[in-house]
């Protein structure tokens, strides 16, 4: 699964640049940077492996633009289509990949914790990979999402839910990561106090707009669409994330 791990990677520092500073061409460069450097200290040195992590290296960097263009055009299903057939791909061509080795390997060995020295290097690779992505990726993907489902109107921001409903950018990642080291420790059931909580503490938000929609901003109905499809693509991309490492 090394080839998965250094895909999830690389989105996930693509991403995570264009979240804290969006320079055009720069985040998602320095993710393919990354995949590249992972894949030298990983011992990924086979010929698959070199040409494998340079087409990984490549659809990092087409990501980034083909996300841009995607919202900038209309056209989310685009980078969605990208992804999907990413990951599915590098799931298919897993049992050709290397496994992690070199300098990557011998420092997870020197680690001052038992577990983490005594993990699969591949295993480490792909939950650091699985990590990365839960901090912004998730959010790159639910917006394409709502974008693609017409859930969110970029053409009349003034009934845009996310603009009333707000936390969902922070919370997010937060409510992500919760999941995703819950079912790392193998408690996947208590991610439902999670799923649970966020539920019950967006509940009066989510009324309070019963007696101000209309004309005037969204309606109850729209919010509510837009935070359930929101919540749940962003705890889809925590569990499948968590089943791929799994």
């Amino acid at each position: 699964m090394s080839w998965l791990a250094l895909l999830l990677v690389g989105l996930g520092i693509a991403d995570l640049g264009h979240s804290v500073r969006p320079v055009r061409w720069v985040p998602e460069c320095v993710g393919a940077g990354v995949v590249v450097t992972l894949g030298l200290l990983g011992g990924l040195t086979s010929r698959a492996d070199v040409v494998a992590w340079i087409v990984i290296a490549l659809v990092v960097i087409g990501w980034g633009r083909v996300v841009r263009e995607g919202f900038g055009l209309g056209r989310p299903e685009w980078p969605l289509a990208l992804v999907g057939g990413a990951v599915l791909a590098a799931i298919l061509v897993s049992p050709l990949a290397g496994h992690v080795d070199g300098p990557f390997a011998d420092w997870l060995g020197e680690l001052p914790w038992a577990r983490a020295a005594a993990a699969n290097p591949d295993t480490a690779l792909l939950v650091l990979g699985g990590l990365l992505v839960q901090l912004s990726t998730g959010n790159v993907v639910v917006r394409l999402v709502l974008a693609a489902t017409d859930t969110v109107n970029p053409a009349r921001p003034d009934r845009d839910a996310s603009a009333r409903l707000k936390g969902g950018r922070l919370l997010g990642p937060m409510e992500r990561l919760v999941i995703f080291g819950l079912g790392l420790s193998g408690y996947v059931t208590a991610a439902s106090l999670v799923i649970a909580a966020k539920a019950l503490i967006r509940w009066p938000e989510l009324q309070s707009f019963r007696d101000a929609g209309g004309s005037e901003g969204p309606t109850i109905d729209e919010v509510t669409e837009y935070f359930l499809v929101g919540s749940f693509v962003s705890w889809l991309v925590s569990l499948g994330t968590l089943v791929m490492v799994a």
